[in-house]
């Protein structure tokens, strides 16, 4: 099979699809690798590298899109490369189709072979595609909220962690996923005090297992969620629901009952944000600030740290993206449930039922196409 690999044109985003050493297990495989020159520049990768790998350099991305029979990529594609699709076309990458109509019939109407590392979901019911990105995102969160606390960036000007004789910040995480426990793990490593709500009562035990005495845990209900950011200075939105729509949970209603200079944190904003006041910002102008409380809702957050991001991400997409290339994708689909779980759109049909709920699309079973 033809593998390709553009640079990314997303905002401030420096990951890449494939590192050399992807590369190397495509080429030992039997495939055939095109990389656009200067692709993994911003990862720290180099031309030489891909090249010294077994890749053939291209020139310019619309040529690798026309070339190759599967293009790998990080972030979905922005409106200035839907031309470049074309039928019959596999794209594995992130996709975020619920957010995203446009995009959606864009790839429906190109017919492209869609599978959304977001939605590729194991036996077990874990994310294996999303969940290092998600890590990531949620490490980096309780980073970017306690800069943003700063005062010269709108913020109340405290310190997460607080000093002997001052008060520790209270930080509030909205869900206890992957997301939502990363975070937890840094907010604690960083002495502030944490309250962490979720709707799984079980998943409750295991944080409270897992953290002790250090965090607080409360069920997510209204009430709850209304009560504990009152008190925030920092609230991270971390809820999750695969390929569909994320809930509101952090309501407008709530802003004026915050501190002045709070900080909300919108990890979810690549579904839609699970707050009414999220919209979308970009690393260039990460932050805006309503009804006094400042909003981080950077739609690519792990790429502000591509090297480590570019990594994780390969580290788990390499192993299906293998299995896709070596039997093709319809073949790879009968074998694996999970390569089925990853497969959005299909000869110009939405085939996954939560990204069809959210775009209010039909949806159609894949074997029906295939």
């Amino acid at each position: 099979m033809k593998i390709g690999c553009v640079k990314e044109i997303k905002n401030n985003e420096f990951r890449v699809g494939l590192t050399p050493d992807n590369v190397k297990a495509y080429v030992a495989s039997g495939h055939h690798v095109y990389m656009e020159k200067g692709a993994g520049v911003g990862s720290g990768f180099t031309d030489n590298e891909y090249v010294d790998a077994g890749a053939s350099l291209i020139d310019n991305a619309a040529d690798v899109w026309n070339l190759v029979d599967m293009m790998i990529k990080v972030k979905e594609p922005l409106p200035e490369e839907y031309p470049l699709f074309h039928e019959g076309l596999i794209l594995y990458t992130y996709l975020h189709l619920a957010a995203d109509k446009e995009q959606a019939e864009a790839l429906l109407a190109g017919k492209v072979k869609a599978v959304a590392y977001e939605t590729l979901q194991e036996k077990d019911r874990s994310l294996p595609c999303l969940a290092p990105m998600s890590q990531i995102a949620g490490r980096l969160s309780i980073q970017e909220g306690a800069k943003y606390l700063e005062k010269k960036f709108g913020g109340e000007g405290i310190l997460l962690a607080g000093v002997p004789g001052t008060p520790k910040a209270n930080v509030v995480i909205l869900g206890g996923g992957t997301v939502g426990m990363n975070a937890c793990k840094i907010a604690v490593g960083m002495g502030a005090n944490v309250t962490i709500l979720d709707v799984n009562l079980k998943r409750l035990e295991e944080l409270d297992n897992m953290f002790g005495a250090h965090i607080q845990t409360l069920v997510s209900n209204d009430s709850n969620v209304e009560r504990v950011v009152k008190e925030a200075d920092l609230v991270i939105g971390s809820v999750l629901i695969p390929g569909g729509s994320t809930p509101k949970l952090f309501k407008k209603k709530y802003l004026p009952e915050m501190k002045d200079g709070a900080v909300f944190v919108d990890v979810a904003i690549d579904q839609g944000g699970c707050g009414e006041s999220s919209h979308v910002t970009t690393h260039d102008d990460p932050v805006y600030i309503e009804e006094g409380v400042v909003h981080y809702c950077v739609g690519n957050m792990p790429g502000a740290v591509p090297r480590t991001s570019t990594i994780a991400l390969t580290n788990a997409t390499l192993r299906y993206g293998l299995q896709i290339a070596e039997a093709g994708l319809e073949e790879a689909c009968k074998k694996s449930d999970v390569i089925v779980s990853g497969v959005n759109c299909y000869d110009g049909q939405i085939t996954n039922k939560n990204v069809a709920a959210a775009l209010d699309m039909e949806c159609t079973d894949l074997f029906q196409l295939i």
